[in-house]
């Protein structure tokens, strides 16, 4: 079976907490070529909802483009705390969109979540700002 591979990462961005949200995903193949880059304006948002929807959204776009690994990089420790369970979820609707992200995860060989420095999340976060920049 052919293996696909696709570093993602992901950012969400909320101007107000809550208020207007946004999302960024930035897709590279294993080698580091960009395939693409998704941004969206999701309204009035948390931050933290808004970098579970990016991760949410980065698995649905690595399914249409038929990836069976998927390393995921966010510069959310909440998220990749929580996803990867070594935290608690205390909010019902953060968990809601947990369970979301682990029921796409059934479609890959493998998903892998890393906390990385925002100085390393600097594409992901740009489309989060032209999303924004763009309302």
């Amino acid at each position: 079976m052919n293996q696909k591979e696709l570093n993602i990462y992901t950012d969400g961005a909320s101007r107000g907490n809550p208020g207007l949200a946004s999302i960024g995903v930035y897709i590279e193949d294993a080698n580091g070529n960009e395939i693409q880059g998704y941004k969206e304006c999701l309204g009035q948002k948390t931050n933290n909802e808004a970098e579970y929807i990016a991760i949410c959204k980065a698995l649905s776009l690595a399914m249409d483009l038929g990836a069976s690994k998927v390393n995921l990089y966010s510069d959310s420790l909440l998220c990749v705390s929580q996803i990867t369970g070594k935290w608690k979820i205390k909010q019902d609707h953060l968990r809601d969109l947990c369970m979301m992200i682990k029921n796409k995860e059934l479609k890959f060989e493998s998903v892998k979540y890393q906390h990385i420095k925002r100085e390393k999340n600097k594409k992901a976060d740009a489309l989060c700002n032209e999303a924004l920049d763009e309302k």
